[in-house]
């Protein structure tokens, strides 16, 4: 039997850390191992529990989730870590992503998509709202991300690595994107792990959120 998602929520409404424990525990694949009250709370208890996932809450006292999400990829890069927040604030949530966080959901988001989001997390695997995703490059026009030329030289991005990029960016899995593209899943990864490379950051929701605020990504 393979072990739980082991679950640190990170909020400082009792309500909502208590709402979010009674909802994970009605799946028998997730463990909700603690729960935080601020950033800095967070960070010790994760240092100390050692949980897959932490659900961190962007606006918290003492330590506000942006940080504690900045020193937490810093210090504990294994530990996957998902925006949780009531406001749709495209640029907390864009800073979030850079800073190492591989999701985000909106406290009031449906059962299945929460669940979803964490396994994607525990996994290494990015999972964005397409309406994010759309928010995120509107300043660019309308429709799905694709890539751009523009910029990509001097990233110093391959056409393939762009390729890669775009389907990641429309959400897609490594599988999918191997499926897609008519190469190895283990291609792919390596294709993803340039580009990390070559935009400084180390996970698909940083290169995603580089990319487009680089004008790597443009949409159709």
């Amino acid at each position: 039997m393979n072990q739980p998602i082991r679950i640190l929520i990170a909020d400082d409404h009792l309500i909502v850390r208590e709402g979010m424990r009674l909802i994970l525990e009605t799946e028998a694949d997730f463990e909700c191992v603690g729960e935080a009250a601020d950033g800095a709370q967070a960070l010790r208890m994760a240092a100390e529990l050692q949980p897959d996932v932490v659900l961190m809450d962007l606006r918290m006292p003492v330590m506000d989730g942006l940080t504690a999400i900045e020193r937490l990829h810093a210090e504990q890069p294994r530990i996957a870590v998902v925006i949780l927040t009531t406001y749709n604030e495209d640029d907390l949530i864009s800073r979030g992503l850079r800073a190492g966080a591989r999701g985000y959901l909106l406290k009031d988001t449906g059962r299945e998509k929460l669940f979803a989001t964490i396994r994607a997390a525990a996994r290494g695997d990015l999972l964005l709202d397409p309406d994010l995703m759309a928010r995120l490059l509107a300043y660019s026009g309308a429709g799905q991300p694709k890539a751009s030329s523009t910029g990509a030289e001097e990233a110093g991005l391959t056409e393939r690595e762009l390729e890669v990029l775009a389907a990641a960016a429309r959400g897609a899995t490594s599988k999918e994107i191997a499926l897609r593209l008519n190469i190895t899943e283990r291609t792919v990864k390596a294709h993803l792990t340039n580009v990390y490379t070559k935009l400084g950051v180390d996970s698909r929701a940083g290169a995603v959120t580089a990319a487009v605020q680089r004008g790597l990504l443009k949409l159709d």
